[in-house]
């Protein structure tokens, strides 16, 4: 790959304020150590140094947990401080919805928290987002339309009065007081209990390779409607983000940001403010950011049109992209929203 031409892509792709060069697809496997916890011991027989979790990619020393992954819906919003249980997420998901604000999407396999808050509702754009998991769905509920849409597409869905573990923080105000246990739920709904853990939910690296090179100290996304996602990174390669609504400590620390051009369209309905609600069309193809440590690669994401098939990432010659190890923040931004690398 020409770096000047992948460059020149990334220019067009994002906009960059950068020194950074375009870097090769493959990228090093980290070896970092995975996230404990109190987790159920595998069937399967005894694990060897190649297993990895499927939500980070990384090492798993003591085996895959044998349990499904849960995935719950968070407020992004000023309201929703102090966000609880991000700390202990493999993965984060951040979709806008109405209003141009955003929400995330927390995912959990490989070590479950205590509680999870402020749990919000469904959007159609989650079928896209957790299906590929095979997991169950955690939220506080949703539009009878969307329920019935998510329904329909297969997912799992797990909302209060279906299991145990949904609670009310008297201490926050509502909807931002609905707060879920997941190990509760995991215990009490049969239905959770008896799926699968899930497959890669990226094209994790297996192979050593060189590390990506560059001086980037700061990724800012701005989604459509101007919420934004100021990310910086430090000397431990680790990524900060600037407006964080959770306390120190309990934090989502990702290694690596993946930022993919979405196209959103109407879901059809509106919210009680009178704004139209958008949904992430996660198929087909766009273009894709990938920064890691100081790095920054330009690429392409691509998926079928089945929602619970992985997402494949290559670089401007198509070759593979991998995903190094470790905790990933996925932003989904739509066309008007905008990236700057420095």
């Amino acid at each position: 790959m020409r770096p000047g031409a992948a460059r020149s892509t990334l220019g067009r792709v994002f906009r960059v304020v950068t020194g950074a060069r375009a870097l090769p697809a493959v990228l090093l496997l980290v070896a970092t150590a995975a996230c404990g916890g109190d987790d159920k011991p595998s069937p399967s027989p005894t694990p060897t140094a190649a297993a990895v979790q499927p939500l980070t990619g990384l090492p798993a020393p003591d085996g895959v947990p044998y349990r499904p992954a849960l995935v719950v819906k968070v407020d992004n919003t000023g309201n929703a401080a102090p966000q609880a249980g991000l700390g202990a997420a493999d993965l984060v998901v951040e979709e806008p919805v109405e209003g141009g604000l955003t929400r995330l999407v927390a995912f959990f396999h490989s070590a479950l928290p205590q509680q999870v808050a402020p749990v919000r509702s469904v959007r159609g754009s989650d079928i896209g987002i957790v299906s590929p998991t095979g997991g169950a769905l955690l939220a506080s509920g949703g539009a009878p339309d969307v329920v019935d849409q998510l329904g329909g597409a297969g997912l799992t869905l797990v909302t209060p009065g279906d299991a145990e573990g949904f609670s009310r923080d008297p201490e926050r105000r509502r909807p931002y007081d609905v707060v879920v246990s997941p190990a509760q739920v995991l215990e009490s709904s049969a239905a959770v209990e008896e799926l699968e853990p899930p497959p890669p939910y990226l094209p994790w690296a297996t192979d050593d390779g060189p590390m990506p090179e560059g001086n980037v100290t700061a990724v800012d996304v701005t989604f459509a409607g101007g919420t934004r996602a100021i990310w910086t990174t430090g000397a431990d390669g680790t990524w900060t983000r600037a407006d964080d609504q959770a306390p120190e400590g309990d934090r989502f620390v990702p290694t690596t940001l993946l930022v993919l051009r979405v196209t959103t369209v109407d879901a059809g309905y509106l919210d009680p403010a009178g704004n139209p609600v958008p949904q992430v069309v996660l198929e087909g193809s766009g273009d894709a950011l990938l920064a890691y440590g100081p790095g920054v690669v330009g690429a392409r994401w691509s998926r079928d049109v089945d929602p619970s098939s992985p997402l494949e990432l290559t670089d401007v010659e198509g070759e593979p992209v991998q995903v190094p190890p470790g905790r990933t923040w996925i932003g989904l931004v739509p066309e008007a929203g905008s990236v700057q690398v420095s």
